[in-house]
């Protein structure tokens, strides 16, 4: 096995755990806002951390600034979003249309980076647009369906701003951007959109033990997820090992159905089948 599908590996664990964990947390009423706060705080120390151990050059020029602000404030809102999205959809279902947004990445890269739109990539993005249609959930009373539906099409916005969240950081790399020092910007981000998200939607910043141990774990678990990706992408292809990263969904569902947080129906199973040929088949585009 290469050392980027290893790291890819590794960065598809911590991801179907950061899912697990963010379903937990959503399980009570508490601030999701002080939570990506927290989460940012505990990233932003490991991250400087990292860049300080490496020896790099903590000089941060005005494009490395901008590409890594707008790519944290991108990827802070997909992860509130996704959180948000959580206290009334099962962890499986969500983290499965998260996930996709390896098809979002497709799409914005032939638009924004004139990358080729091949008939493969199509086919890939049709087989999850498929997935999506099984994993709506008909047949509710009207206030549960309209409730659902809410949810439902905030993490598929969740999805759609990780994607953007991909072609930026992308656009970074390719323009010279250090990677590290891009995840060192990205990071502190995440406390002022957690800040301003409790203030401003939740009406206020009351700080918990709960929070605190929540935000601990995340914190921790975010930054694995995104260094572990960042060495994949250094060692192997993006089209390769991002599609790899990105299933982890599969680990999300199992852990949920083992803690019996949720079950697994005949349409979820044919939905998650799907997501799983799709992104086979956009990592092969």
């Amino acid at each position: 096995m290469s050392a980027a599908i290893l790291f890819a590996l590794l960065s598809l664990l911590f991801a179907g755990l950061v899912d697990v964990v963010f379903r937990r947390y959503s399980r009570v009423d508490r601030s999701r806002g002080m939570y990506v706060l927290g989460m940012g705080v505990v990233w932003t120390a490991l991250q400087g951390l990292v860049v300080v151990a490496m020896g790099t050059d903590l000089r941060i020029d005005g494009r490395t600034l901008a590409y890594g602000l707008g790519a944290g404030l991108l990827v802070s809102l997909a992860n509130l979003c996704l959180i948000e999205s959580l206290t009334h959809i099962d962890v499986g279902l969500a983290s499965t249309v998260y996930r996709l947004n390896t098809i979002g990445v497709v799409v914005m890269a032939a638009i924004l980076l004139a990358e080729p739109l091949t008939a493969i990539k199509v086919a890939g993005v049709l087989l999850g647009v498929f997935a999506v249609v099984l994993l709506y959930e008909r047949g509710r009373d009207a206030k549960r369906q309209r409730l659902f539906a809410v949810y439902f099409w905030l993490v598929v916005a969740a999805s759609l701003l990780r994607a953007g969240f991909g072609i930026l950081s992308k656009s970074a790399t390719s323009q010279g951007v250090d990677p590290q020092l891009l995840l060192l910007v990205n990071a502190p981000v995440w406390i002022l959109a957690g800040g301003v998200y409790a203030v401003f939607r939740e009406k206020g910043m009351r700080v918990t033990i709960a929070k605190v141990k929540y935000s601990i774990v995340s914190g921790f678990l975010i930054f694995a997820v995104a260094n572990f990706l960042l060495l994949a992408i250094a060692r192997g292809e993006a089209s390769v090992v991002v599609p790899i990263a990105n299933m982890s969904f599969l680990v999300a569902l199992l852990i949920s159905l083992a803690l019996g947080m949720e079950r697994l129906t005949p349409r979820k199973s044919a939905a998650i089948a799907l997501t799983v040929v799709a992104i086979v088949v956009l990592a092969h585009a």
